[in-house]
């Protein structure tokens, strides 16, 4: 192959996409700047302006490479590059946890419309925190709880909230434990937040090879009709938050229906469904009662 500081970046983008296109990646334009950004340091306005700008390095042009034959094998590109932008900010997002994508940007962007200084927030199955460390980021005075059941998880969201939390005396406190099971007896918060595993156990094997191959099982299998952690965060959540608080959880998009009405049922009001920037059904809001 040619040296790389010969190699015109322009033609090595349009080579890129052609491999990622055959190799069936998704948003193959998208992944190509991402690649080229994170290795070469060139950008999109940067071949815009100098079509003939040349790669910087041979280094530059291997490591591309190598990361291109990782992401043809459908290894997900946060994985190698790994990091993923998230509500504005740069969360590690090595194996281990679920990798934070753009619709759940829809959750928190509910939660902040209804924040008020001070609040207390739980964030269940916190992953790589990136829900309540992304709130307390853009809030700066929130307290904020995250629980999951793996270590590893938890190992990462402590991570990313020392690397994008400026002020290290207001970070989250993140505890191991299942649901609820890690929280104190006696302390209730005005918020409950989750994205829970809502994967319908059957439909696993049907999910992209990004997914099903490398986020954790833990952190998709929602039970045999996808509702089992919604089941457990809904009953529970009452005895932990305060009266008049409110939980937001995110759904797939035929779960709406069945979500609510589990709400409704264990006493909650003013539910509300909100819909991602593709129309479809993203997270369901509701009140627990003051009475």
């Amino acid at each position: 192959m040619t040296e790389g500081h010969f190699l015109k970046a322009a033609d090595l983008k349009k080579n890129i996409k052609e491999k990622l296109e055959e190799a069936g990646i998704q948003d193959a334009d998208a992944e190509v700047r991402l690649l080229l950004k994170a290795y070469a340091g060139i950008t999109e306005a940067d071949i815009y302006a100098d079509p003939d700008i040349l790669m910087p390095s041979e280094e530059a042009l291997i490591s591309i490479n190598e990361a291109l034959d990782k992401r043809c094998r459908h290894i997900p590109l946060q994985h190698i590059l790994g990091k993923t932008c998230f509500m504005g900010f740069d969360f590690n997002s090595p194996p281990g946890a679920l990798i934070p994508r753009p619709d759940t940007e829809i959750l928190v962007e509910e939660v902040l419309r209804d924040y008020h200084e001070g609040c207390k927030i739980l964030d269940l199955c916190t992953g790589t925190g990136c829900i309540i460390i992304s709130l307390m980021a853009l809030t700066g005075d929130c307290i904020g709880t995250g629980t999951d059941i793996s270590e590893d998880a938890l190992a990462i969201a402590r991570e990313n909230a020392h690397l994008i939390l400026e002020d290290k005396k207001k970070l989250p406190d993140f505890r191991k434990g299942d649901l609820y099971e890690a929280l104190d007896d006696g302390i209730l918060y005005d918020i409950i937040v989750s994205n829970p595993p809502y994967i319908k156990s059957g439909d696993i094997e049907n999910l992209m090879p990004e997914v099903k191959d490398h986020d954790p099982l833990i952190a998709l299998d929602g039970g045999s009709d996808g509702l089992d952690f919604y089941k457990r965060i809904i009953s529970g959540a009452r005895a932990h938050m305060i009266k008049g608080g409110e939980i937001f959880l995110e759904i797939g998009f035929d779960q709406a229906s069945d979500v609510t009405g589990l709400l409704e049922a264990n006493g909650f009001k003013y539910t509300k469904v909100i819909k991602d920037y593709s129309g479809n059904n993203r997270v369901v809001r509701a009140v627990s009662p003051v009475l």
